[in-house]
Protein backbone atom coordinates (compact mmCIF):
# COMPACT_ATOMS: atom_id res chain seq x y z
CA UNK A 1 0.00 0.00 0.00
CA UNK A 2 1.55 3.52 -1.11
CA UNK A 3 2.83 5.81 1.72
CA UNK A 4 0.80 9.01 2.05
CA UNK A 5 2.78 12.17 1.96
CA UNK A 6 1.16 14.60 4.79
CA UNK A 7 0.12 17.54 3.21
CA UNK A 8 0.60 21.00 5.10
CA UNK A 9 -3.16 22.50 6.35
CA UNK A 10 -2.56 24.97 3.39
CA UNK A 11 -3.06 21.98 0.62
CA UNK A 12 -5.24 20.28 2.50
CA UNK A 13 -7.83 22.02 3.89
CA UNK A 14 -8.81 23.84 0.08
CA UNK A 15 -9.05 20.24 -1.04
CA UNK A 16 -10.89 19.00 1.49
CA UNK A 17 -13.78 21.95 1.09
CA UNK A 18 -13.73 21.32 -2.75
CA UNK A 19 -14.56 17.81 -2.27
CA UNK A 20 -17.47 18.97 0.26
CA UNK A 21 -18.41 21.68 -2.67
CA UNK A 22 -18.70 19.14 -5.16
CA UNK A 23 -20.78 16.44 -3.32
CA UNK A 24 -23.20 18.64 -1.94
CA UNK A 25 -23.49 20.81 -4.22
CA UNK A 26 -23.06 19.09 -7.71
CA UNK A 27 -24.32 15.98 -6.46
CA UNK A 28 -21.64 14.31 -8.09
CA UNK A 29 -21.66 9.96 -7.86
CA UNK A 30 -18.80 8.22 -5.69
CA UNK A 31 -16.52 7.27 -7.90
CA UNK A 32 -16.27 10.67 -9.29
CA UNK A 33 -15.43 11.83 -6.52
CA UNK A 34 -12.81 9.03 -5.10
CA UNK A 35 -11.37 9.84 -8.87
CA UNK A 36 -11.36 13.96 -7.99
CA UNK A 37 -9.68 13.28 -4.56
CA UNK A 38 -7.23 10.76 -5.86
CA UNK A 39 -5.75 13.16 -9.01
CA UNK A 40 -5.94 16.42 -6.36
CA UNK A 41 -3.74 14.40 -3.86
CA UNK A 42 -1.37 13.05 -6.17
CA UNK A 43 -0.92 16.84 -7.52
CA UNK A 44 -0.51 17.84 -3.75
CA UNK A 45 2.04 15.65 -2.79
CA UNK A 46 4.14 16.47 -5.81
CA UNK A 47 4.30 19.71 -5.15
CA UNK A 48 4.91 18.84 -1.76
CA UNK A 49 8.06 17.42 -2.70
CA UNK A 50 9.44 20.07 -4.68
CA UNK A 51 9.41 22.03 -1.73
CA UNK A 52 6.04 24.32 -2.16
CA UNK A 53 3.54 24.82 0.70
CA UNK A 54 1.24 27.15 -0.68
CA UNK A 55 -1.45 26.80 -3.99
CA UNK A 56 -0.38 30.68 -4.74
CA UNK A 57 3.74 29.33 -5.04
CA UNK A 58 2.26 27.06 -8.18
CA UNK A 59 2.68 28.01 -11.38
CA UNK A 60 2.44 26.86 -14.81
CA UNK A 61 6.12 25.41 -14.73
CA UNK A 62 5.04 23.52 -11.51
CA UNK A 63 1.80 22.16 -13.45
CA UNK A 64 3.90 21.09 -16.76
CA UNK A 65 6.45 19.34 -14.04
CA UNK A 66 4.35 17.18 -12.41
CA UNK A 67 2.51 16.29 -16.12
CA UNK A 68 6.19 15.25 -17.41
CA UNK A 69 6.52 13.39 -14.18
CA UNK A 70 3.23 11.32 -15.06
CA UNK A 71 4.58 10.94 -18.87
CA UNK A 72 7.72 9.60 -17.20
CA UNK A 73 5.88 7.07 -15.04
CA UNK A 74 4.28 5.55 -18.12
CA UNK A 75 0.79 7.02 -17.24
CA UNK A 76 -1.88 6.44 -19.82
CA UNK A 77 -2.75 9.38 -21.87
CA UNK A 78 -6.46 9.16 -20.88
CA UNK A 79 -5.30 8.92 -17.74
CA UNK A 80 -3.03 12.32 -17.86
CA UNK A 81 -5.51 13.95 -19.91
CA UNK A 82 -8.15 12.86 -16.57
CA UNK A 83 -5.41 14.69 -14.26
CA UNK A 84 -5.83 17.98 -16.43
CA UNK A 85 -9.67 17.40 -16.13
CA UNK A 86 -9.56 17.11 -12.38
CA UNK A 87 -6.96 20.18 -12.13
CA UNK A 88 -8.82 22.24 -14.10
CA UNK A 89 -12.20 22.19 -12.56
CA UNK A 90 -10.01 22.44 -9.14
CA UNK A 91 -8.49 25.60 -9.88
CA UNK A 92 -11.59 27.43 -11.24
CA UNK A 93 -12.91 26.53 -7.81
CA UNK A 94 -9.57 27.95 -6.21
CA UNK A 95 -9.69 31.20 -7.88
CA UNK A 96 -13.66 31.54 -7.58
CA UNK A 97 -13.05 31.10 -3.65
CA UNK A 98 -10.00 33.16 -3.65
CA UNK A 99 -7.57 30.97 -2.63
CA UNK A 100 -5.39 32.12 -5.61
CA UNK A 101 -5.31 35.26 -7.75
CA UNK A 102 -4.07 33.86 -10.52
CA UNK A 103 -5.05 30.26 -12.53
CA UNK A 104 -2.18 28.29 -13.78
CA UNK A 105 -4.33 26.01 -15.11
CA UNK A 106 -5.96 28.85 -18.08
CA UNK A 107 -2.34 28.34 -19.80
CA UNK A 108 -2.09 24.59 -19.86
CA UNK A 109 -3.46 22.75 -22.94
CA UNK A 110 -5.84 19.44 -22.79
CA UNK A 111 -4.02 16.57 -23.91
CA UNK A 112 -5.70 15.21 -27.03
CA UNK A 113 -7.05 11.50 -26.66
CA UNK A 114 -5.14 8.56 -27.58
CA UNK A 115 -7.64 7.17 -29.55
CA UNK A 116 -8.48 3.71 -29.47
CA UNK A 117 -11.46 0.91 -30.12
CA UNK A 118 -12.58 -0.75 -27.14
CA UNK A 119 -12.60 -4.41 -26.91
CA UNK A 120 -15.63 -6.20 -28.56
CA UNK A 121 -16.36 -9.88 -28.69
CA UNK A 122 -18.26 -11.38 -31.66
CA UNK A 123 -21.76 -12.92 -31.69
CA UNK A 124 -19.68 -16.73 -31.50
CA UNK A 125 -17.38 -15.62 -28.35
CA UNK A 126 -20.57 -14.09 -26.83
CA UNK A 127 -22.55 -17.58 -27.45
CA UNK A 128 -19.68 -19.28 -25.73
CA UNK A 129 -19.40 -17.45 -22.93
CA UNK A 130 -23.40 -17.55 -22.12
CA UNK A 131 -22.77 -21.09 -22.07
CA UNK A 132 -20.35 -21.40 -19.55
CA UNK A 133 -22.76 -21.00 -16.52
CA UNK A 134 -23.57 -24.26 -15.08
CA UNK A 135 -27.55 -23.85 -15.05
CA UNK A 136 -28.05 -26.60 -13.17
CA UNK A 137 -26.85 -25.10 -9.76
CA UNK A 138 -28.42 -21.13 -8.39
CA UNK A 139 -25.18 -19.57 -8.87
CA UNK A 140 -24.99 -20.88 -12.32
CA UNK A 141 -28.17 -19.45 -13.23
CA UNK A 142 -27.38 -16.09 -10.95
CA UNK A 143 -24.67 -16.41 -13.90
CA UNK A 144 -26.50 -17.11 -16.80
CA UNK A 145 -29.09 -14.42 -15.76
CA UNK A 146 -26.41 -11.50 -15.02
CA UNK A 147 -25.15 -12.02 -18.51
CA UNK A 148 -28.44 -12.18 -20.53
CA UNK A 149 -29.33 -8.79 -18.89
CA UNK A 150 -25.78 -7.19 -19.54
CA UNK A 151 -25.60 -8.49 -22.94
CA UNK A 152 -29.06 -7.55 -23.89
CA UNK A 153 -29.51 -3.75 -22.30
CA UNK A 154 -25.46 -2.20 -22.48
CA UNK A 155 -26.16 -1.64 -18.83
CA UNK A 156 -22.86 -0.70 -17.21
CA UNK A 157 -21.58 -2.94 -14.49
CA UNK A 158 -22.86 -0.39 -11.04
CA UNK A 159 -26.09 -0.32 -13.03
CA UNK A 160 -26.57 -4.11 -13.15
CA UNK A 161 -25.75 -4.87 -9.60
CA UNK A 162 -27.89 -1.87 -8.52
CA UNK A 163 -30.95 -3.00 -9.98
CA UNK A 164 -33.96 -3.64 -7.50
CA UNK A 165 -37.30 -5.25 -8.06
CA UNK A 166 -38.50 -1.93 -8.52
CA UNK A 167 -36.51 -1.35 -11.83
CA UNK A 168 -38.27 -4.39 -13.28
CA UNK A 169 -41.04 -4.09 -15.96
CA UNK A 170 -40.74 -7.31 -17.45
CA UNK A 171 -44.53 -7.74 -18.66
CA UNK A 172 -43.67 -4.33 -20.77
CA UNK A 173 -40.54 -5.67 -22.12
CA UNK A 174 -38.56 -2.67 -20.30
CA UNK A 175 -35.94 -2.28 -17.64
CA UNK A 176 -35.16 1.14 -15.59
CA UNK A 177 -32.30 2.23 -14.36
CA UNK A 178 -30.39 5.35 -12.95
CA UNK A 179 -26.98 5.89 -14.72
CA UNK A 180 -24.50 8.75 -14.65
CA UNK A 181 -25.28 12.22 -13.38
CA UNK A 182 -28.31 10.51 -11.78
CA UNK A 183 -29.94 10.34 -15.26
CA UNK A 184 -33.08 8.05 -15.15
CA UNK A 185 -33.66 5.64 -18.50
CA UNK A 186 -35.66 3.09 -19.91
CA UNK A 187 -34.33 0.12 -21.86
CA UNK A 188 -35.78 -2.33 -24.01
CA UNK A 189 -34.84 -6.14 -22.83
CA UNK A 190 -35.16 -9.01 -25.12
CA UNK A 191 -37.02 -12.23 -24.83
CA UNK A 192 -34.09 -14.30 -24.27
CA UNK A 193 -32.83 -12.65 -21.20
CA UNK A 194 -36.79 -12.01 -19.72
CA UNK A 195 -37.14 -15.81 -19.91
CA UNK A 196 -34.24 -15.85 -17.71
CA UNK A 197 -34.29 -13.46 -15.00
CA UNK A 198 -38.18 -14.30 -14.33
CA UNK A 199 -36.67 -18.15 -13.69
CA UNK A 200 -34.04 -16.50 -11.93
CA UNK A 201 -36.32 -14.00 -9.37
CA UNK A 202 -38.81 -16.60 -8.91
CA UNK A 203 -37.01 -20.04 -8.69
CA UNK A 204 -33.27 -18.99 -7.79
CA UNK A 205 -32.89 -15.58 -5.99
CA UNK A 206 -35.37 -16.90 -3.02
CA UNK A 207 -33.10 -19.66 -2.85
CA UNK A 208 -29.63 -17.18 -2.53
CA UNK A 209 -31.04 -14.64 -0.46
CA UNK A 210 -31.66 -16.84 2.64
CA UNK A 211 -33.85 -14.06 4.23
CA UNK A 212 -31.35 -11.41 3.66
CA UNK A 213 -32.60 -8.14 3.94
CA UNK A 214 -31.92 -6.61 0.45
CA UNK A 215 -34.02 -5.44 -2.58
CA UNK A 216 -30.84 -5.93 -5.12
CA UNK A 217 -31.74 -8.50 -7.51
CA UNK A 218 -28.49 -10.22 -8.16
CA UNK A 219 -26.91 -11.51 -4.74
CA UNK A 220 -23.38 -13.88 -3.95
CA UNK A 221 -24.06 -16.62 -2.27
CA UNK A 222 -24.34 -15.39 0.96
CA UNK A 223 -27.87 -13.65 -0.23
CA UNK A 224 -25.77 -9.90 0.04
CA UNK A 225 -25.83 -7.96 -2.98
CA UNK A 226 -23.30 -8.58 -5.56
CA UNK A 227 -20.52 -5.73 -6.26
CA UNK A 228 -19.35 -4.92 -9.07
CA UNK A 229 -15.69 -6.59 -8.26
CA UNK A 230 -17.31 -9.44 -7.64
CA UNK A 231 -19.12 -8.91 -11.16
CA UNK A 232 -15.41 -8.72 -12.41
CA UNK A 233 -13.66 -11.26 -10.95
CA UNK A 234 -16.68 -13.97 -11.98
CA UNK A 235 -16.79 -12.61 -15.62
CA UNK A 236 -12.49 -13.13 -16.03
CA UNK A 237 -13.07 -16.83 -14.64
CA UNK A 238 -15.93 -17.25 -17.46
CA UNK A 239 -14.40 -15.87 -20.02
CA UNK A 240 -11.02 -18.03 -19.18
CA UNK A 241 -13.53 -21.26 -19.33
CA UNK A 242 -14.90 -20.12 -22.38
CA UNK A 243 -11.77 -19.84 -24.28
CA UNK A 244 -11.68 -16.42 -25.23
CA UNK A 245 -8.43 -14.65 -25.20
CA UNK A 246 -9.40 -11.34 -25.13
CA UNK A 247 -9.46 -9.03 -22.44
CA UNK A 248 -12.94 -8.85 -21.28
CA UNK A 249 -14.07 -6.76 -18.30
CA UNK A 250 -17.68 -5.98 -17.93
CA UNK A 251 -17.93 -3.43 -20.10
CA UNK A 252 -16.84 -5.25 -22.70
CA UNK A 253 -20.16 -6.85 -22.75
CA UNK A 254 -21.78 -3.31 -22.76
CA UNK A 255 -19.42 -2.38 -25.93
CA UNK A 256 -20.66 -5.80 -27.89
CA UNK A 257 -24.15 -4.71 -27.38
CA UNK A 258 -23.97 -1.60 -29.02
CA UNK A 259 -21.71 -2.92 -31.54
CA UNK A 260 -23.63 -5.76 -32.94
CA UNK A 261 -27.23 -3.56 -32.97
CA UNK A 262 -25.54 -0.98 -34.97
CA UNK A 263 -23.82 -3.71 -37.44
CA UNK A 264 -27.60 -4.78 -37.26
CA UNK A 265 -29.42 -1.62 -38.62
CA UNK A 266 -29.55 0.25 -34.91
CA UNK A 267 -29.55 4.35 -35.48
CA UNK A 268 -26.93 5.94 -33.66
CA UNK A 269 -29.38 8.48 -31.67
CA UNK A 270 -31.09 5.25 -30.65
CA UNK A 271 -27.93 3.76 -29.41
CA UNK A 272 -26.97 7.39 -28.02
CA UNK A 273 -30.33 6.94 -25.87
CA UNK A 274 -30.08 3.32 -24.85
CA UNK A 275 -26.66 3.72 -23.73
CA UNK A 276 -27.28 6.99 -21.79
CA UNK A 277 -24.49 9.17 -23.38
CA UNK A 278 -25.43 12.68 -22.62
CA UNK A 279 -22.83 13.65 -26.20
CA UNK A 280 -23.51 11.50 -29.67
CA UNK A 281 -19.65 11.81 -29.85
CA UNK A 282 -18.99 9.46 -27.14
CA UNK A 283 -21.95 6.83 -29.20
CA UNK A 284 -19.16 7.65 -32.41
CA UNK A 285 -16.41 5.07 -31.57
CA UNK A 286 -19.24 2.35 -32.10
CA UNK A 287 -19.34 2.98 -35.60
CA UNK A 288 -15.75 2.99 -36.33
CA UNK A 289 -15.80 -0.30 -35.15
CA UNK A 290 -18.52 -1.32 -37.41
CA UNK A 291 -16.75 -0.30 -39.84
CA UNK A 292 -13.44 -2.26 -39.06
CA UNK A 293 -15.96 -4.96 -38.73
CA UNK A 294 -16.84 -4.53 -42.69
CA UNK A 295 -13.15 -3.66 -43.92
CA UNK A 296 -12.23 -7.55 -42.20
CA UNK A 297 -15.33 -9.04 -43.43
CA UNK A 298 -14.44 -7.47 -47.00
CA UNK A 299 -11.14 -9.30 -47.03
CA UNK A 300 -12.64 -12.39 -45.92
CA UNK A 301 -15.25 -12.94 -48.15
CA UNK A 302 -14.04 -10.98 -51.37
CA UNK A 303 -12.12 -13.21 -53.88
CA UNK A 304 -9.46 -10.52 -54.94
CA UNK A 305 -9.13 -8.75 -51.68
Amino acid sequence: MRNEIKLPAALADPAAEYLRVIKVERGLAANSILSYERDIRAFNEFIVQQGIKTLKQVDRYVILNYLQSEDQAHKSRNTVIHSVSSLRKYFLFLARDGYITENPMLKIDSPKHARHLPQVLTTTEVDNLLAVPDTTTPLGVRDRTLLEVMYATGLRVSEVVNLTGNNLHLDLGFIQTVGKGDKERVIPIGDLAIEWLTHYMRDTRPALVHGQPTTAIFVNAHGRQLTRQGVWKNLKAMVKRAGITKDVTPHTLRHSFATHILENGADLRVVQELLGHSDISTTQIYTHISKQHLTEVYKKAHPRA
